[in-house]
């Protein structure tokens, strides 16, 4: 299984490079960015695809409970914080875990394998997020998205290639993007959108899947970049 991807949402120093420093060193985790704040945190988590939150509560302006609520999607949420009466109110929220500052290594680690077992559980039992259906000529098909290979651009159409099939679609290549899961799939060129798990290789200019090469313009390749680092 994938490791899980999380952010850090913690107004201490202290506690953010302490709890940095054990998801670093955690073999099923991978830290996307800390936050020093909710305010920062707002924006920063609804336009990214996170699996996991580590989040502070009292913090200034907007407790983290707070942020909770302006969430445009529901992340796993581990709770850490410094008062035990907080964990009450935290598992209102259906949260995952809460855990006491300062952290035992030994009860961040269970908290860990209850948030894998939860995700293990939500991938497995809810397969209809990993499909899409699309019109093709005057009939809908559905295709499995992790079996996408890329999405070529052609004019009024898109050209979508999967692992069996090339199938040509109606749509703009923006549109057709924006259903797409945005961590898997990126678009690398204006005529390109790629999934990042299907590349074999690539460099600042080129991105190679099977036996294809695609341009990399120059716009896009930071954001290239920055999908790959996470898978």
């Amino acid at each position: 299984m994938s490791k899980l991807k999380c952010v850090i949402v913690e107004d201490s120093d202290i506690q953010r490079m302490t709890l940095e420093r054990i998801i670093n060193s955690h073999p099923d985790l991978v830290l996307v960015t800390s936050f020093r704040n909710a305010i920062e945190a707002k924006n920063g988590i609804n336009n990214r695809m996170v699996d996991l939150i580590f989040l502070d509560i009292e913090m200034p302006l907007i407790s983290g409970f707070e942020l909770l609520e302006t969430l445009n999607y529901k992340p796993q949420v581990i709770v850490v914080a410094g008062k035990p009466e907080h964990a009450l109110k935290a598992f209102e929220y259906d949260v995952t875990d809460f855990l006491q500052k300062p952290i035992l290594l030994t009860r961040f680690d269970l908290a860990i394998k209850r948030a894998m077992l939860k995700y293990e559980q939500i991938h497995i039992n809810d397969d209809s997020d990993n499909q899409i259906f699309i019109k093709s000529k005057m009939s809908q098909k559905r295709i499995n998205i992790n079996e996408i290979k890329w999405i070529e651009a052609k004019g009024d159409y898109v050209q979508v290639v999967t692992l069996d099939s090339n199938i040509m679609i109606l749509s703009s290549l923006k549109n057709f993007h924006l259903q797409l899961p945005s961590q898997t799939f990126v678009r690398i060129h204006k005529s390109y959108v790629v999934n990042i798990e299907r590349i074999n290789s690539f460099n600042s200019k080129v991105v190679i899947i099977g036996n294809k090469t695609f341009p990399v313009s120059r716009a896009k390749k930071n954001d290239l970049t920055e999908a790959l680092k996470y898978i």
